[in-house]
């Protein structure tokens, strides 16, 4: 492996400690390296704090050391405009630093090469592109979301051994995944920045959805979603009398809200019987949803599927038998005959979790 491809390396490693807390801004990880040694590190650790150009030359002050004439090892191009934090380029600039080295790009508007050429007309030495499909990935929802206008889209489903996703009408809904599925289902939700089910979930469910275990920091918790044209949803459930998090309810036509709870808000954006997918997902795109994640029931998971814009899936499948024999069944033909791939297999207590894409 190559020098620049192991520095790089670390800045990916790094960047993963702002995860689950800086969204809607991407990952990004810094080393700084002189005379072979990385001597600094940073990265992007809450929406609002430093950047990881800012983070790793605020490191290097710290412990009493010159930056002049080093090299940054940066997996996303330098900023170069006044946000939240001043540009990163121009720290780079003041610290002396006299070589960047970039992961990706930045395909955001308000930066789109800006960085780049800055460096170079400030004369910095400047290479592009190592690891780049590596840091594209770590940032995918970021990347996705700047360069579509939509959000990346996960289907999340779970069953039981026989492919059923409920037991008998007549018994209440039971969860049936082990704990360690569980714990990933929030991981997945907290990677998220917006969860998705259709009105049928709620009514039989009453799911919070909303994360526990994974540290959000200061961000906002997503927000949960839900697809109800005909206003099915019960006013006493948990998504109408929980404010832990926003809620939107996607409906064809407009019903009285005024009882409604200051974090709920109802949007109409097709009076079709059926709210098409891709205008659901230009909605969310027009609010800055880089990440949505689809949770269920079959209908709206079939729907999705049928539509071509789910990214990515998870599907657990329990080695728990259901009771009863009626309940609605889902298996991994539908994500197979709707374009997505399996690419791993995890083994989670005793469940199989198979993860997919395009």
């Amino acid at each position: 492996m190559e020098e620049d491809e192991n520095y790089m390396l670390q800045a990916l490693e790094i960047a993963q400690k702002g995860r689950w807390r800086v969204m809607p801004n991407p990952l990004v990880g810094c080393v700084i390296v002189k005379e072979g040694e990385i001597i600094a590190k940073g990265w992007h650790d809450h929406i609002g704090g430093l950047h990881a150009e800012q983070m790793a030359i605020a490191d290097a002050e710290d412990k009493g050391i010159s930056l002049q004439g080093a090299t940054a090892y940066i997996t996303l191009e330098p900023c170069n405009h006044f946000g939240r934090t001043p540009p990163c380029t121009e720290a780079l600039l003041w610290a002396g630093i006299k070589k960047v080295v970039i992961g990706a790009l930045d395909p955001n508007p308000t930066v789109r090469g800006g960085g780049l050429e800055m460096l170079q007309k400030e004369d910095f030495k400047v290479k592009n592109g190592v690891l780049e499909e590596l840091c594209e990935e770590q940032m995918e929802s970021f990347m996705h979301w700047c360069r579509n206008r939509r959000p990346l889209v996960t289907l999340k489903a779970a069953t039981d051994i026989n492919g059923r996703i409920d037991g008998a009408k007549d018994k209440p809904a039971k969860r049936f995944s082990s704990d360690e599925s569980l714990k990933l289902v929030h991981e997945l939700r907290a990677d998220s920045m917006a969860i998705l089910v259709g009105v049928n979930t709620v009514i039989r469910d009453d799911p919070e959805l909303t994360v526990r275990g994974p540290e959000l920091g200061p961000r906002e918790a997503p927000i949960r979603v839900v697809v109800d044209p005909n206003n099915r949803i019960p006013s006493n459930c948990k998504l109408m009398e929980n404010g832990k998090a926003r809620t939107i309810l996607i409906q064809n036509k407009y019903f009285d809200s005024k009882e409604d709870k200051g974090h709920v808000e109802r949007v109409v954006i097709s009076e079709n019987k059926e709210i098409e997918v891709s205008k659901i997902l230009d909605m969310l795109g027009d609010r800055k949803i880089q990440s949505l994640l689809v949770e269920g029931g079959k209908d709206t998971w079939v729907r999705f599927l049928e539509s071509g814009l789910v990214d990515k899936a998870q599907l657990c499948v329990s080695n728990i038998e259901l009771e009863g024999e009626s309940g609605e069944k889902f298996d991994s033909n539908y994500l197979s005959e709707n374009g997505l791939k399996e690419y791993k297999i995890i083994n989670l207590g005793k469940d199989n979790v198979t993860l997919w894409n395009k």
